[in-house]
């Protein structure tokens, strides 16, 4: 029986690293894109053959649709180290992290979310669907942030609700082809994102254990976890759905 492959974008550091290591661990092979670091793409590599898994590292600057075409040549013929034609999963991951009022978001921020968080994801999609297996999966990673509101993140936060709405017309019409599409929102993680603000920050991680019901801030297992666990078997009839997996968040 042939392993099941998942593309994940942003594979090389932080929660798609955390998400492609639980994945392979349960027997998934991994194709993972990385943006500038090679070396960190090449350490998950060696990582995930640890595991006694296949993986394959391809750069990808997901905020620059135009090269999507070539990427999905790339993908193809990533796909013979697998001895396959399609894969089985894709995991809309990459981001980048803002933190600037509404008042002072400038154009040119504004454009680079929209371009790596709604547009890049949206157009990526739609050019790999032919290389999704029917009965695949689509995992579009939001934000706890698209439920609830702190200052300093209206732009990002409305791209992650964007890509929420998304989901739930991919989840429709990609229901012939039997391919589930959700949302997993994660809340506050302590990871290198957005500055490593969360991680770093002692004020701002006592601010998140203090508002979330489990009381503490997330590690990138709870996400990756929750990752895999959407993609296991008994998940196959969850669809355009949002789960957010934050601790219980400002409940």
């Amino acid at each position: 029986m042939n392993r099941k492959i998942a593309l994940i974008t942003g594979a090389s550091r932080g929660l798609g690293k955390n998400a492609a290591l639980h994945l392979a661990a349960q027997g998934v092979d991994i194709i993972g894109t990385y943006h500038s670091r090679a070396d960190e793409a090449q350490a998950l590599v060696s990582e995930i053959e640890a595991l006694g898994g296949k993986a394959v590292m391809l750069q990808l600057d997901v905020g620059r649709s135009e090269s999507f075409a070539a990427f999905g040549t790339h993908v193809e013929k990533a796909l013979q180290h697998f001895d396959r034609q399609r894969f089985d999963f894709l995991i809309n991951n990459a981001g980048v992290g803002l933190h600037v009022s509404f008042a002072e978001t400038t154009v040119e921020q504004f454009d680079l979310l929209m371009n790596v968080h709604f547009k890049g994801p949206f157009f990526l999609t739609q050019q790999l669907l032919p290389l999704i297996n029917d009965g695949g999966r689509i995992i579009n990673i939001s934000s706890g942030l698209a439920r609830f509101t702190l200052p300093g993140a209206s732009a990002y936060a409305a791209m992650k609700g964007a890509i929420e709405v998304l989901t739930r017309y991919q989840a429709k019409e990609l229901g012939a082809r039997q391919i589930a599409v959700n949302t997993l929102a994660p809340g506050a993680i302590e990871t290198d994102f957005g500055g490593g603000t969360v991680r770093d920050n002692a004020a701002v991680n006592a601010m998140v254990a203090e508002n979330t019901a489990l009381g503490r801030a997330g590690q990138p297992d709870d996400i990756g976890g929750a990752l895999a666990l959407l993609l296991s078997p008994g998940a196959q009839w969850i669809n355009g759905q949002r789960v957010e997996a934050s601790g219980g968040m400002f409940l």
